[in-house]
């Protein structure tokens, strides 16, 4: 119910809105010194109403970062694979952009210094993500270290309490919103 909800709030949004939010929270993340200095960031390509991270990932890249995306696996577990400009992107599984580079493995994310992920919503008090459902992310932040910044990008409305946790569910730090940048834990 709960993600339907948020699905439904998403596509009521302007464009003009989704790009403002976007500019909003690439300004505010590239402000961050522990973004500044990430030498290997994780990040996705979003689709459809999801806070769009196009400028971001392009941001990071131009800033000197590297940047890995994931690849969908058959499994549903998410390889990685370097990011390296606009034109190095084909269409994956659900029509999602993916890196044409070579894949990585299920465990590049353990390298990275930054990592940032898709949500729907993310508890206020418990930093506990609500993704789609397939898990996929939870994965792959389970094989992140205890100190990587894991930023969960929003759209303002979404840092929420109550969100249904399960045992798999992870945690992230951090959640990136136009309005600003809150820590979790």
């Amino acid at each position: 119910m709960l993600r339907r909800t948020i699905v439904a709030a998403r596509r009521s949004m302007s464009e003009t809105g989704r790009r403002a939010g976007a500019a909003a929270v690439r300004e505010s993340l590239m402000d961050r010194p522990w973004v500044q200095m990430a030498g290997l960031v994780a990040c996705y390509w979003s689709t459809g109403e999801e806070p769009q991270t196009h400028g971001l990932v392009f941001a990071l890249w131009k800033h000197g970062a590297t940047v890995i995306l994931p690849v969908l696996r058959a499994d549903h577990d998410l390889d990685w694979a370097v990011y390296d400009g606009p034109d190095s992107l084909e269409p994956g599984p659900y029509g999602i952009m993916q890196p044409v580079d070579v894949r990585r493995g299920v465990d590049a994310i353990r390298t990275a210094a930054l990592v940032i992920v898709p949500a729907l919503a993310v508890d206020a008090k418990t930093g506990v993500r609500l993704g789609r459902g397939g898990g996929s992310y939870d994965r792959a932040l389970a094989r992140v270290g205890p100190n990587v910044p894991t930023v969960a990008l929003l759209h303002d409305g979404e840092l929420i309490e109550g969100v249904p946790t399960e045992s798999h569910d992870q945690r992230v730090r951090y959640a990136a919103m136009p309005s600003g940048i809150i820590a979790l834990r």
